[in-house]
């Protein structure tokens, strides 16, 4: 993808083929929340993906709940309960592992897990969109298109919060290589 293709939005782009017009506005932020992940996947080094800055959660947690939350979402959209390998993996996105999956494993789950949501999208019927689902244990209700929209939303969200503690991250790494160079030049006292 070329830079001034990325600089554009997803949803800036136009329609996206086999997606209905109705599901455009999901297919558009999952589409850019990949995209995100693909592009930070680039940029993150391995000893930030699991750093908490400040107590906040980790680039690592961030990119394997946004894949798990629609892969979870999704499967209630289908009408689904969540399998025995989706609640375990639910529990495990917080915690790194030991020894802990490589970032770009977690960024390929998480595309993976979007990839299929989209597939989903363009096979999903615009008559079914407002048929009821039951999300949870409790049963809450939700419609197909909540479901997807929220997926999509939730993802998007946590996407730019891995975005934002790259970006904080990568400072605080500027500003001590930056003391450690002034501190290199002077004189000592």
């Amino acid at each position: 993808m070329t830079d001034t293709a990325r600089q554009t939005e997803v949803w800036l782009r136009g329609a996206l083929p086999g997606v209905d017009p109705m599901l455009m506005p999901v297919a558009h932020a999952l589409l850019q929340a990949k995209e995100d992940v693909e592009h930070l996947a680039e940029k993150v080094s391995s000893e930030h993906v699991w750093t908490k800055p400040g107590g906040a959660a980790s680039i690592g947690f961030h990119v394997r709940h946004a894949g798990g939350v629609v892969d979870r979402l999704f499967t209630y959209a289908r009408g689904d309960a969540l399998s025995a390998d989706q609640k375990a993996a639910l529990r495990a996105e917080g915690a790194p592992a030991d020894p802990p999956p490589g970032f770009d494993e977690i960024v390929a789950d998480a595309c993976a897990s979007i990839d299929r949501a989209l597939e989903q999208v363009r096979r999903t019927p615009r008559e079914s969109l407002i048929d009821a689902r039951g999300v949870g244990r409790a049963g809450l209700p939700s419609t197909v298109l909540g479901l997807m929209a929220h997926a999509a939303e939730h993802a998007t969200r946590h996407v730019g919060q891995a975005m934002t503690t790259a970006k904080i991250l990568e400072g605080l790494r500027d500003q001590a290589s930056g003391i450690r160079a002034v501190q290199a030049i002077r004189p000592a006292p």
